[in-house]
C-alpha cells in the first residue's frame, strides 16, 4: 500500500522534507493534493483530511496517512518513516538524536518563513515588507550563521565521521540538510554565496546527497516542483544582502 502525503499543491514547502525521504527510499507514495478529483484526491481530499471527524485529526499539512494511522508534523513523520525506509540509525539513542536534529531544522525553517511573514501569516508579504526587511537583516547577520555553525559542528564532532549528521549511514536528517542548503541558496543567493568557505562539511554533505542516483532522478522529474514565492523559501531581492 502506498503512503499518502497530504500537503498543499503547487509548492515544495514543508512537505518537501518528507518527499525527499520517500524518493530516496523508492517508497510508493501518493501526493494527494496533486491528484485528480476523479481519483478521490486533489485539494478537496486534503481539506477533507483536515476537517475529518476521525480521532486525533491533524492541525495542518503536511501529514502522512499509512493505513489507518495519520502522522502529523515533518519531524514526527520522518521519525516514523525513518526506520521503515532504512533512513534512520538502528540504535535507539541515535534515532532520538536524529529526531532532535530534525526538530532543530524545523526551528530554522520557521525562522526562514518569518523573514517574509514576520507579523502575520494571514497578511500578504507586501503588507509587512518593512518588517520583513528588518527581520531578514537579523536572520542573515545572526540567525542563519548560528544555525549553520551548529550544523557544521555536529558534522565535525560526529564520532563516525563528518559524512553524515548522525551515525555511519545516510539518514533523513542528511536529506533535510540538503533541502536547507538548496532553499537558503534560492532565497538568499547573496547572503549564501560564501557558505562553502564557512561551512565546508555542510556543503560537502549537500553535494553528496545531490549526487545520489534516486535524488538525481527526483530532481530531474516533474515531481520536484521549482522553488517559488508561495513556499517557505522565497526570493525577494530586497530581503537578500551580502554578508561580505
Amino acid at each position: 500500500m502506498a503512503y499518502e502525503l497530504y500537503y498543499w499543491d503547487g509548492l515544495q514547502g514543508r512537505g518537501e522534507f518528507v518527499r525527499l525521504a520517500l524518493e530516496e527510499a523508492g517508497a510508493p507514495y501518493v501526493d494527494v493534493a496533486r491528484g485528480e478529483k476523479e481519483d478521490g484526491q486533489g485539494i478537496g481530499a486534503l481539506m477533507a483530511g483536515l476537517e475529518s471527524d476521525e480521532p486525533y485529526p491533524p492541525y495542518a499539512p503536511p501529514f502522512l496517512r499509512d493505513g489507518d494511522l495519520i502522522v502529523p508534523h515533518v519531524a514526527n513523520i520522518l521519525f516514523y518513516l525513518g526506520p521503515k525506509l532504512k533512513l534512520a540509525p538502528r540504535d535507539e539513542g541515535l534515532r532520538i538524536i536524529a529526531n532532535g536534529l530534525q526538530l532543530t531544522i524545523a526551528d530554522l525553517v520557521t525562522e526562514v518563513h518569518d523573514t517574509h511573514h514576520p507579523i502575520a501569516s494571514g497578511l500578504y508579504y507586501e503588507d509587512q515588507q518593512d518588517a520583513a526587511k528588518a527581520r531578514s537583516k537579523d536572520f542573515i547577520q545572526h540567525r542563519m550563521p548560528k544555525f549553520m555553525r551548529y550544523f557544521e559542528r555536529v558534522l565535525v564532532h560526529n564520532p563516525d565521521g563528518p559524512q553524515h549528521m548522525v551515525g555511519t549511514a545516510l539518514s533523513y536528517v542528511d536529506l533535510s540538510m540538503f533541502q536547507i542548503v538548496e532553499g537558503l541558496r534560492y532565497a538568499f543567493p547573496k547572503a549564501t554565496k560564501h557558505l562553502a568557505g564557512h561551512y565546508p562539511n555542510v556543503i560537502a554533505l549537500h553535494d553528496a546527497v545531490a549526487a545520489r542516483p534516486a535524488i538525481v532522478a527526483y530532481l530531474q522529474s516533474e515531481r520536484r516542483l521549482a522553488f517559488n514565492e508561495t513556499g517557505i523559501f522565497r526570493h525577494y531581492p530586497e530581503l537578500d544582502r551580502a554578508t561580505h
